[in-house]
């Protein structure tokens, strides 16, 4: 089990906006990177919706949660938090 997890994500504040993105983000051929400074509407997207490596416990518990299942190079289904809906990508884990 990882101790750390490196991720990526894409914000917005609906379900179907998320939708739309992972589509385009599944035709298109751009990058993950890419689509979060075009379409995030965090602070993270003018990095490309780098979140660096973190920890259990460092993020919000529906984020945290799905960050920590998913296999490195994988994209999510929208997860809902508090803060909207996100797309993750995961990175890296050590």
């Amino acid at each position: 089990m990882s101790d750390e997890v490196r991720a990526r994500h894409i914000l917005v504040d609906n379900e179907e906006h998320a939708k739309q993105i992972k589509l385009e983000l599944e035709r298109s051929g751009k990058s993950f990177a890419d689509l979060a400074e075009e379409k995030s509407e965090g602070p993270s997207g003018d990095n490309g919706g780098d979140l660096g490596f973190f920890g259990r416990g460092d993020m919000v518990k529906p984020f945290e949660k799905k960050a920590f299942e998913m296999d490195v190079g994988e994209v999510s289904d929208p997860v809902k938090t508090e803060f909207g809906w996100h797309l993750i990508k995961k990175e890296d884990e050590r």
